[in-house]
């Protein structure tokens, strides 16, 4: 750290996605006298820059709340707003990105941080398993609906929270519950926090979510035997966990140990689930067993299938379909295709429609920063202005099906032209047992 005078205040810019940021400075910024927090920035998500940390969440240090400003100011920020320090907030970044980062942190004149797990991570009363994963989109949703029914099975009660996605107004976001799917309504939940939390509920999952996840543990706790954290993009618990259960995907063999701070689940992790076995190449598979014995040998590995199903797959053979995956898993997750595209090339369809001439708004600005997709349609929906051009989107793509790969039904949300079938996808261990074996042993 730079030498500074003991009574000097460190003034902090945090970088961030709305997420993990926010969690930072709640448990370690806020109440500590030494450093203030002048600024957030914002990347990834749509829409965050030029809001506020309201007051109501940034505490009495704070009475006009904290601003976020577009990541690509940060640089002018740090002389601007006379930053002495810059805490990095956010995930699934490539190691190499992390480091421009800091060196652009450093040029400008600051110093530049990643907050540990000790510093951020909140202890339980009750025994917490966490689902992470190494990448966004390797399957810790399946994963952790997995564990919430080997739990329920042992005839424990399991509030699953999931990582914070308060993309709406944030006064109303600070402890969210969700036990029906009308408190997703009620929420007005995106499409990326239908993603998450709607699996859930159709499994009669209770969960919880928002941005003070003091309050949500204490919440969760008073109705729960075991917290279960259901992990967002590659980042680490916010709780302290008895079972930390880390999940990789062969489809992207060398990405555990290439981003932040997925390759610090990997590392930390108890029970490693090799995902996706069955539709991964055998060279990938040995690639990423070879980094997990290199990175973490005291790990138990669990190799597992997601296999594709969907009802009525005649009706997709010799059809001209499009298909539609998870946004985030696409986008900076870096996928190509997801289960949809599987589905389409297992059942045989005669076409799978390059949406991207018919893209329109957001979605068109969504594939020229991602030029690495071209058969596939995220589903990007952050807001309603972006579910409507989502729709819109795909409206206008001639052909005869619309393949779902999304974890919910989009047909719910939006109003589509065209007959539409959803893919489904389940974690299935390869060896049955080996999770409830692990899980037994913390309880």
């Amino acid at each position: 750290m730079s030498p500074v005078s003991e009574d000097k205040v460190r003034r902090v810019v945090i970088m961030g996605a709305a997420g993990r940021d926010f969690h930072d400075f709640n448990v370690c910024w806020r109440g500590d006298p030494a450093f203030e927090v002048v600024a957030f920035t914002a990347a990834q998500i749509p829409d965050i820059a030029g809001r506020v940390y309201p007051p109501t969440l940034s505490g009495p240090r704070y009475p006009q709340g904290i601003p976020i400003y577009a990541e690509d100011e940060l640089g002018d920020l740090i002389g601007k707003l006379r930053v002495d320090l810059v805490a990095l907030a956010y995930s699934d970044l490539p190691h190499t990105e992390v480091m421009h980062k800091a060196a652009l942190v450093n040029a400008a004149g600051a110093d530049f941080c990643l907050l540990g797990h000790r510093q951020t991570m909140l202890k339980s009363s009750k025994p917490v398993i966490a689902v992470c994963a190494v990448r966004t989109g390797c399957g810790k949703s399946q994963t952790s609906r997995a564990v919430v029914q080997i739990l329920k099975t042992m005839g424990r009660r399991v509030a699953a929270v999931r990582h914070p996605m308060p993309y709406g107004d944030l006064t109303k976001q600070v402890c969210q519950r969700f036990a029906t799917l009308d408190d997703l309504d009620t929420h007005e939940c995106t499409i990326e926090e239908r993603e998450e939390y709607e699996p859930h509920i159709e499994a009669g999952n209770l969960v919880f979510a928002g941005i003070d996840y003091e309050k949500i543990l204490r919440a969760a706790e008073a109705e729960a035997d075991v917290i279960l954290w259901d992990g967002g993009n590659n980042d680490m618990p916010f709780f302290k966990p008895d079972l930390f259960i880390t999940v990789v995907d062969p489809h992207r063999p060398g990405h555990e140990r290439c981003y932040y701070p997925g390759e610090t689940n990997l590392r930390m992790a108890d029970v490693i689930v090799v995902n996706k076995v069955d539709t991964a190449k055998k060279k990938d598979l040995a690639v990423v067993l070879d980094n997990i014995r290199e990175a973490n040998p005291r790990a138990k590995v669990v190799l597992a299938n997601s296999p594709v199903r969907i009802e009525g797959p005649a009706q997709v053979k010799g059809k001209r379909v499009l298909v539609v995956e998870d946004g985030p898993t696409l986008t900076h997750g870096e996928m190509e295709y997801g289960a949809g595209h599987i589905a389409a090339r297992m059942y045989k369809a005669k076409k799978i429609v390059d949406p991207r001439p018919y893209a329109v708004g957001s979605i068109k600005k969504t594939f020229a920063t991602y030029r690495h997709l071209s058969q596939v349609l995220p589903a990007m929906g952050y807001g309603r202005k972006q579910m409507r051009e989502l729709e819109r989107t795909i409206n206008a793509v001639p052909c005869d099906l619309v393949l779902i790969g999304t974890p919910i039904d989009l047909g719910r949300m939006l109003k589509i032209n065209k007959p539409a079938v959803r893919v489904t996808y389940e974690l299935e261990e390869r060896r049955p047992g080996q999770l409830a074996a692990a899980v037994k042993r913390i309880l």
